[in-house]
């Protein structure tokens, strides 16, 4: 129960809680109305950067969601150019985490960092289609076991104003293992490899880890879902 209560501080979100704690002690001094508002703002940023264990489905080819949020768009467009992967469009599944989400991200698959790039940008509201191309992004080439390429891509929001990466190039990752998080407000896509169909529909909730949002493997078709 305590571990429910308790959710893990994801280290990168000290520095900011420290400096709001600090804030908030020199406000509480200065006003008690305005210390308030301090300790109102510290906690939302404790409950931002927390950093919950996940549990991971391990089954080969499953793609694992990478982010928290709601499933915002599916489409198809070409990955990201800097990312080499060609012109081809592929299915693409875009989650839009809002400042309330867990905003730690997750590697949807096992496999090989075989590119990282970053490109600056504008902060326009993640959850515009156009985000994805005018946007700050950063950008993750995934080499599967079986050969097959896929991406995934962390995108700057109209809050956010930092994206943290700690893949490198090389590393061999775990579906569910984290490898950055983007600051405050933001989304990530995944570019699938083609002919894999999503399993999530427009509108659904995604647990970072946890949902599966595709099955490599299998013949089901794309789904669609309503609102009950």
């Amino acid at each position: 129960m305590l571990k429910s209560v308790f959710v893990p501080i994801n280290s990168a979100g000290w520095p900011f809680i420290a400096v709001f704690a600090i804030c908030s002690a020199i406000l509480a001094s200065l006003s008690q109305p305005m210390g308030w508002l301090g300790a109102l703002v510290t906690a939302w940023s404790i409950y931002f950067f927390r950093d919950p264990p996940r549990v991971t489905p391990t089954r080969d080819d499953l793609v694992i969601s990478p982010a928290d949020g709601v499933v915002q768009l599916i489409d198809t467009a070409p990955p990201p150019p800097e990312l080499e992967m060609g012109d081809e469009p592929r299915p693409r599944i875009c989650v839009f985490m809002n400042v309330f989400d867990v905003h730690v991200n997750r590697n949807p698959c096992d496999g090989t960092i075989a590119k990282l790039a970053y490109r600056p940008g504008k902060f326009l509201n993640a959850s515009l289609d156009k985000a994805s191309e005018f946007n700050e992004r950063q950008s993750v080439r995934l080499t599967l076991r079986d050969g097959r390429d896929m991406a995934y891509v962390q995108i700057a929001g109209l809050v956010a104003r930092r994206i943290l990466c700690w893949a490198r190039v090389g590393d061999q990752v775990r579906a569910g293992e984290r490898f950055g998080m983007i600051r405050f407000g933001s989304r990530v896509d995944v570019y699938l490899p083609t002919g894999v169909e999503p399993l999530v529909a427009v509108g659904q909730r995604a647990v970072a880890g946890e949902t599966v949002i595709a099955d490599m493997r299998g013949q089901e078709p794309a789904r669609e879902g309503e609102v009950r």
